[in-house]
């Protein structure tokens, strides 16, 4: 089998028809059939079921389509690394972040990257929990990923900067005129909850800190979305806990941040399958200087995941 094969597969996995695929991949369609017969007889077997409206994938071809997607995008990134290796001049690179990084932290990254780099095109990838981040750069999806420092990683891990995990409320909430609260005083409120809470220990992060001040929190809302959350939180649907950075541009207009007395925090990292070199290594120096970054004082390490 051949890597062209493995992406004349993915191709029509993705286009669901031979036709599509052939014209996505500038190939006639006999010779694209010919080439999935050649991958099928190599592997021993049907990987795609031919139907009267379509393809779909055999119980062979679903076993097959992680491994073809790992190979293609392993040596996509491969050639990435290689022109990088060279230095940040030229190419692309391939980043994938937590959303919430996304939104509160890399805009501004990506704007220096830009004025700096111009010769790099930057491509991002977003996802909801860590672990999602950490399965689909496993996967060879990007070249580096940022967010919490992940768990038993084999590659590369770098630390960048830190995040701290700030409570949102409306500007005319009683709580806004504080510069800190204790979390226990807060037993009587609701709460907007999201999908993209981090998770403390097996469980989601607001669960775990209002334990330990000794009451449950009460929900108002679920969102799926960090920046969602945030605007419930400005229009009075209940209080929410983000990081910092994504909410600090609604400061002073409609939502106010307020620190818990035991501050939450917890570092941020830029980790990779494959050593950080080039553009990849470039990249990383970039977020460490950002102004984002927040001082000394965090929880203790892989507390909040």
């Amino acid at each position: 089998m051949s890597l062209r094969q493995m992406e004349y597969f993915l191709a029509v996995v993705e286009e669901s028809s031979f036709t599509r695929a052939s014209e996505l991949l500038h190939v006639t369609q006999p010779a694209l059939s010919h080439q999935i017969k050649a991958l099928e007889k190599s592997v021993g077997g049907p990987l795609l079921e031919r139907m009267t409206r379509g393809v779909r994938l055999t119980p062979m071809g679903r076993a097959y389509l992680p491994h073809a997607e790992l190979a293609v995008r392993s040596a996509a990134q491969a050639r990435r690394a290689a022109r990088a290796a060279a230095g940040a001049q030229g190419g692309e690179l391939h980043v994938a972040a937590l959303h919430a990084v996304a939104v509160g932290i890399l805009p501004e990254v990506f704007a220096t990257w830009g004025r700096e780099h111009p010769g790099v095109v930057l491509h991002l990838h977003e996802y909801a929990t860590a672990a999602s981040l950490e399965d689909h750069v496993e996967r060879g999806t990007a070249d580096l990923a940022v967010g919490p420092a992940p768990k038993e990683w084999a590659g590369p891990v770098a630390e960048v900067g830190e995040e701290e995990i700030v409570l949102v409320v409306p500007f005319d909430d009683p709580l806004a005129g504080r510069a800190s609260v204790r979390l226990a005083e807060l037993s009587d409120r609701a709460w907007v909850r999201c999908a993209m809470e981090p998770v403390v220990e097996g469980r989601e992060f607001l669960d775990w800190a209002c334990e330990a001040a000794g009451f449950v929190p009460r929900t108002a809302v679920r969102t799926e979305h960090t920046s969602t959350a945030v605007r419930m939180a400005a229009a009075g649907v209940g209080l929410v806990t983000a990081p910092s950075h994504v909410v600090r541009g609604a400061v002073g207009e409609d939502c106010v941040v307020v620190r818990v007395d035991d501050t939450w925090r917890r570092p941020l990292t830029a980790f990779s399958r494959v050593p950080l070199v080039g553009a990849a290594s470039a990249f990383v120096e970039l977020l460490r200087a950002g102004e984002w970054t927040v001082g000394a004082g965090r929880l203790p390490s892989g507390r909040v995941v």
